[in-house]
């Protein structure tokens, strides 16, 4: 499109003004004439359909009825005034009846005169009613464009409205931005494209987008949009990646040498799956390419990302590199850094922690150990990447559950060395398929799909708060075995405005049910300062209390082998990969270990499907895919960053075939045309590709 036209600020299109505009800006984000032209209709009402007075029942939503308008008269005075309307046609009468709007409504009426009348009818004293229905007096011949065969609805708000911008209002303005902005539409994808895949040129999607002729334009111009969308967002994706790979030198790690070798042999607790091996030795070809590794390894709970990442970290420093891990939070950090120096036994390999709470003190001997190269192994929070956390030869950083850090922030790691560190990427929630092609296009793929050898899987049941009884009684049995118990609440204190189970009621009825001296209790939450938690937390891990009552902050990051049951309070409204998560602070050691979701007896139908497939399924995937289809992906682990997962029309619950589709034609361009140069390819040097990861990009230039 033409630029200058594109960018022209909304007040000045006819019929909005400085105070639309300003209403327009705070409700729907809509600054200029592209804005508008971008905001779709949600849905459409087919107007092609009349109906007949006989034909209308409870079930219908909307409907569109012709009738010939009888008589009219206002009755009622002040708050009871209404005006009612008879009308009929061929087969019975109906009554229209207005609450507001009256001295309008009424000098617009014409006796005997024929209307279309749409609305949601209804029966009301045995007769057949529409309230507050549209109506205009019926033209055959009328073509204009708000006479349409599918009617677009527009979203609004209450304040909209206000300023008659409902949906009509939205659709009059739409439509007198067309005559200015539909000749200048141009095509963002190359013609051969749309000829493959048989879609509109732009022109016509955006044309039949807002007013479609019929459901078969609709769909077309549904599917072109669709399909731009996402082909925009992997060409963004996969140009940075090919940028970067272009731009960015990686350090070659040659040797597999004497820590490595030393840690294999000796120090390796257990065997490693085939899935690990597998992992390990794709970032060590990575590592060997001379360009900057960007990997994103997939694993479900339990799976063995650690030792995976230590294992490549050492590879790392067995090269001459130092090494960090950065993990969003403190007591995920610090279980990090406790279970790597386990790992390594005394002083195999240098490592401290460094995180919000970690004193002057020890800031600078650690500042004076990484600086001088003699620190090895640094793991932390958003402290590893402040100004003043200078690494003297940065070759490899971790990167644990990476949809906590903004693009910044990950960005900022890069500049700890002159030639960028290798980036492995780790998560534990596992990620659709396709929502893992969108959010991490850019980013070769690993998954760990194997369970370390005599792991047990994990059994779940769910139970109603009239089964609270037995609950107590298992949880007694297991603590008779010598085993500790989890419980989570989604709220620390009551709330007046959600009727949901909280902490401190819990610690109370669990103080009551499981008293001193045979019992102690730990209490985690948010509120708590770092020392707090870390005290209660290391009370539980030495097994000094058997039960810890605890909020979501437990989700990531805690891992104590004798815990054989996690019970989770109000658990349907927790969602499904949240669930998992909490599910997978158990089950780590050889014990058969349990999961118990409590629940009220009203359940919503997500809610009954989340528990049932707790309940049936260990498989992360197969659960992040229900997860995806309940919750749509903008919600997963609030993963909506950056922009791109801002899709106004796709859904990569049910356009799956189209991103497919959409990731497979840019990739063939970028093999073919890299950069760019064929004529069928221009169109594509217009777009602004790196908007995703410009970010990034900058921060290192």
């Amino acid at each position: 499109m033409n630029d200058q036209i594109l960018t022209s600020p909304i007040e000045y299109l006819k019929g909005v003004g400085p105070q639309r505009a300003e209403i327009l800006k705070k409700e729907l984000g809509i600054y200029n004439y592209s804005d508008l032209l971008n905001h779709y209709p949600f849905r459409y009402i087919d107007r092609t359909k009349f109906y007949k007075i006989n034909e209308v029942n409870l079930d219908l939503p909307s409907i569109q009825i012709l009738v010939r308008l009888k008589s009219f008269e206002v009755i009622g005075e002040k708050r009871t005034k209404r005006l009612i309307a008879q009308a009929n046609d061929d087969t019975g009468e109906i009554e229209l009846v207005w609450f507001q709007g009256i001295s309008w409504v009424q000098k617009n009426l014409k006796l005997n005169h024929v209307y279309t009348i749409f609305g949601k009818a209804t029966f009301f004293n045995g007769k057949t009613q529409m309230a507050h229905p549209e109506l205009e007096i019926y033209n055959k011949n009328a073509l204009n464009k708000g006479n349409l065969t599918l009617q677009p609805i527009y979203s609004s708000t209450e304040k909209l409205k206000q300023y008659s911008l409902d949906s009509k209002g939205i659709q009059k303005i739409i439509t007198g931005l067309f005559d200015i902005c539909i000749p200048q539409v141009q095509d963002q994808l190359p013609s051969y494209l749309l000829e493959k895949y048989k879609l509109f040129n732009r022109h016509q999607a955006i044309q039949h987008i807002h007013f479609p002729k019929d459901n078969n334009y609709l769909k077309k111009a549904q599917a072109t949009l669709k399909f731009e969308e996402l082909f925009n967002i992997q060409f963004r994706m996969l140009k940075a990646k090919m940028l970067r790979t272009q731009k960015f030198k990686g350090n070659i790690f040659n040797n597999v040498g004497d820590k490595f070798n030393y840690f294999y042999t000796n120090l390796l607790p257990f065997d490693l799956t085939n899935a690990q091996k597998k992992v390990i030795k794709e970032i060590r070809l990575d590592t060997q390419r001379g360009i900057q590794m960007n990997r994103l390894v997939q694993g479900d709970v339990g799976s063995g990302k650690t030792i995976v990442a230590l294992m490549t970290m050492l590879l790392a420093i067995d090269n001459g590199y130092q090494t960090c891990l950065m993990a969003p939070t403190e007591i995920l950090a610090t279980q990090h850094y406790h279970s790597l120096k386990s790992l390594l036994r005394d002083d195999f390999v240098s490592i401290a922690l460094l995180t919000g709470s970690t004193k002057k003190k020890e800031r600078r001997v650690i500042s004076e150990n990484l600086e001088s190269g003699h620190l090895l192994i640094l793991i932390g929070t958003h402290a590893l990447i402040e100004d003043p956390v200078k690494f003297k030869n940065l070759g490899f950083a971790v990167i644990d559950e990476q949809h906590r850090f903004g693009v910044e922030q990950r960005a900022k790691l890069w500049k700890k060395n002159i030639i960028p560190p290798h980036i492995l990427v780790m998560t534990a929630t596992p990620i659709p398929r396709t929502l893992a092609m969108t959010l991490y296009g850019d980013l070769d793929v690993s998954v760990i799909d194997e369970l370390p050898a005599g792991r047990k899987p994990i059994e779940t049941r769910h139970l109603f708060e009239n089964q609270r009884l037995r609950m107590f009684g298992f949880m007694k049995q297991e603590i008779a075995k010598g085993r500790q118990v989890y419980i989570v609440y989604p709220l620390i204190q009551e709330s007046a405005k959600l009727d949901l189970k909280n902490l401190m009621d819990g610690v109370d009825t669990m103080s009551r049910e499981f008293p001193l001296p045979d019992y102690r209790i730990s209490i985690v939450h948010g509120q708590l300062k770092p020392s707090e938690k870390e005290f209660e937390m290391q009370r539980f891990v030495r097994g000094e209390t058997q039960i810890m009552v605890a909020t979501t902050v437990i989700e990531v990051g805690v891992n104590v082998p004798n815990a054989s049951v996690m019970i989770i309070e109000n658990a349907e409204r927790f969602g499904l990969s949240q669930l998992h998560q909490l599910r997978g602070r158990v089950g780590r050691g050889a014990e058969q270990s349990y999961c118990i979701l409590m629940s009220g007896e009203k359940l919503s139908k997500d809610g009954r499907i989340r528990l049932e497939t707790m309940v049936r399924s260990n498989d992360g995937f197969e659960i992040a895919e229900i997860d995806l289809q309940l919750r749509g992906p903008g919600n997963i682990e609030g993963k909506q960053q950056s922009g791109i997962m801002d899709l106004k029309l796709a859904d990569l619950t049910t356009d799956q075939a189209i991103l497919h589709e959409a990731r497979l034609s840019v990739l063939e361009i970028f093999e073919k045309d890299p950069n760019l140069e064929m004529e069928e390819h221009q169109v594509l040097k217009t777009q602004n590709f790196n908007s995703v990861t410009g970010i990034m990009l900058n921060k290192i230039s």
